[in-house]
């Protein structure tokens, strides 16, 4: 026995070695706040940090998103941790392909990149309700950043899974996340402090036991920084501003972090393209660098917002802008991955302000692009002939009703005819196809504050039908309390309200089980259409969608995002990753537009071209 035992140790030695050196590496940084700069293992660190969101870029892209990063002299990626994404439904959680958070994290370690992580339960980030779930809504008196009991009891939740995802990759664990923020921009909304300390509580309860830190803009610093936490500043570039205004909150002391730098910014429909010349930015950024404040370019690269996951914004003087399915941003990394003239000019300075003998790696070449051929779509299918499932109420049931977070609903009804008058749809969130009798007759768009249609009907019963679209949640202000979709509150004719609803849920999350007929003729509602085309050779490409009208494009099974002809953005991005040599097929859904049989390609992207006349 004393000879197995003795076997057993010497076979176990170098077992024992090994995980002992591995705790070794594991634990070879540390990250610490100086009085005047972050110390990363005992020494000065200036954090060159882009913005990266992993759900708006390809999984198998990632990695060149982050090479691309390198190139430009960054050392740390910025991210966001989407609740929506992750917990689409009450405790059903999800984090793989494209939501494998823990696996970006760890490419961007391999990448030789450290990251800042923000899981906060709200993000804003022209996000669906500014990622918040949509299910929080049918939780009866839930508040979201409150104190409400469901509501903290849901975020626990939440946090403690991503925790499980994430704590073990925080620097003082071996990993590379170097802090983790709490809540986002909570000054612009409240003050509560005992909210705040609650959300640092609860971060340290998931593991997060590193470095922590609050952001706000300027204006709303004091109101959302949390004594002990570590202030950093969004929108402002002033050296002397940064410094001052960090030290009033941080008892006279760095280290000095811009959490958001806008290099430009995002787009919403019916609205010109924003761009921003790199050299409005280049002399900030060198000012910055040079007095030694670290920085977090929001955004480096934006990519797609696909799928249903836009946001919305709300204003008193424009009531609802939904935004674009491009996340291009005009970010130094366009939204294909390819470097920009902001790219090539921020690099420089970049440069210029590395240490005596450094010097970044060679940029990438651009990604190549292709044409693909025209397409012909051979099938279709009308969205009428998709309706199963009804779901019968006196009253219209909203999205949340139907326990639907994204997509359409169809609601039917019927009304006693041969009269004229006004059709009203009160709280219509937010697009509305109306039909009588199987005929379109008109739409209705929230962005216009349109809520009511003047109509004739034939004599007889006539059957009312009204296909809603949720465009997106409003992601920033107080009516994020106020996001419930399709239509909120009631429909009325000639002054009378229309009962008794029949509803259809169509949440379009995939359109693989669609059972497509090659026969079909428009009859002007909306439609499904399938066509396929074949490649030779793979490459980025855009689809030309300025002869169509508003819908959604899946190719191969992804859902590319939404395109609509008010614009400014004309085209769809169609990512390598998701082509295949040989034959590939595409879906679109078309409200507007069904006579539409053709589809083009084109190399480059539009995304400047507003139609303001287009309804």
């Amino acid at each position: 026995m004393k000879i197995l035992r003795s076997i057993f140790c010497i076979l176990a030695l170098p077992l024992a070695i090994v995980t002992n050196t591995e705790k070794a590496n594991a634990q070879q940084h540390t990250f610490a706040l100086g009085d005047s700069t972050f110390l990363l293992d005992n020494k000065p660190f200036q954090i060159i940090s882009g913005e990266i969101h992993y759900p708006r870029v390809p999984r198998a892209a990632w990695r060149q998103r982050m090479k691309m990063a390198k190139a430009m002299g960054l050392n740390t990626i910025g991210t966001y941790v989407f609740w929506n994404l992750h917990e689409p439904e009450k405790n059903k959680f999800d984090f793989s392909g494209n939501n494998d958070i823990a696996e970006f994290v760890r490419i961007a370690k391999e990448e030789g990149l450290w990251v800042i992580l923000r899981p906060s339960p709200y993000v804003c980030a022209e996000w669906e309700f500014g990622g918040y779930p949509y299910w929080l809504q049918n939780e009866k008196g839930l508040e979201v950043r409150s104190k409400e009991k469901q509501y903290l009891k849901e975020y626990e939740t939440y946090i403690k899974a991503v925790g499980k995802q994430l704590a073990p990759l925080q620097i003082n664990h071996g990993g590379n996340i170097l802090m983790v923020q709490v809540e986002n921009e909570y000054g612009s909304y409240s003050n509560d402090k005992e909210y705040l300390s609650i959300n640092r509580e609860l971060f340290k309860e998931a593991g997060f036991d590193g470095l922590l830190y609050t952001c706000d803009p300027e204006a709303d610093l004091s109101n959302g920084h949390l004594p002990g936490l570590l202030p950093a500043i969004n929108g402002q570039d002033n050296p002397a501003i940064v410094k001052s205004k960090i030290k009033a909150l941080n008892e006279g002391k760095g280290p000095f972090f811009i959490a958001e730098w806008y290099p430009a910014w995002f787009d919403w429909w019916g609205t010109p393209h924003h761009t921003v010349p790199a050299e409005k930015y280049t002399g900030k950024l060198d000012a910055v660098l040079k007095a030694g404040i670290s920085i977090n370019m929001y955004m480096f690269h934006g990519g797609s917002t696909r799928g249903f996951m836009n946001g919305a914004n709300y204003k008193e003087t424009t009531p609802y802008e939904p935004q674009i399915s491009s996340y291009d941003y005009d970010a130094p990394l366009d939204e294909a991955g390819n470097a920009t003239d902001k790219f090539m000019k921020f690099r420089t300075v970049i440069q210029n302000n590395l240490p005596a003998g450094q010097t970044l790696p060679e940029v990438p070449a651009a990604k190549p692009s292709m044409t693909i051929p025209a397409i012909q779509f051979q099938s279709a299918i009308k969205v009428a002939d998709l309706l199963t499932n009804p779901v019968r109420n006196l009253k219209p049931m909203t999205f949340e009703d139907l326990n639907q977070a994204y997509g359409f609903v169809w609601y039917r009804s019927t009304l006693n005819g041969g009269k004229t008058g006004t059709l009203k749809i009160k709280e219509l969130r937010d697009y509305a196809v109306i039909m009588v009798n199987g005929k379109r007759i008109g739409t209705l768009d929230r962005r216009n504050a349109q809520d009511s249609l003047s109509i004739s009907l034939p004599k007889g019963k006539v059957t009312l039908d009204i296909l809603v679209e949720n465009q997106g949640r409003i992601n920033f202000g107080p009516n994020l309390l106020k996001n419930k979709k399709g239509i909120t509150a009631s429909v009325s004719f000639a002054g009378t309200e229309v009962k008794n609803w029949t509803m259809f849920k169509l949440p379009f999350l995939t359109v693989n089980q669609l059972k497509f007929k090659s026969a079909y003729k428009a009859d002007h509602t909306p439609v499904v259409r399938k066509g396929t085309f074949t490649l030779n050779t793979i490459a980025d490409t855009y689809l030309d969608m300025q002869k169509w009208g508003k819908g959604m494009v899946w190719v191969n099974g992804n859902n590319l995002g939404k395109y609509w002809e008010v614009g400014p953005q004309q085209t769809l991005y169609l990512p390598a990753e998701w082509l295949k040599k040989g034959k590939n097929e595409i879906v679109v859904l078309e409200l507007n537009k069904p006579e539409q049989t053709t589809l083009s390609g084109l190399a480059k992207p539009i995304l400047d071209q507003v139609k303001p006349n287009v309804k």
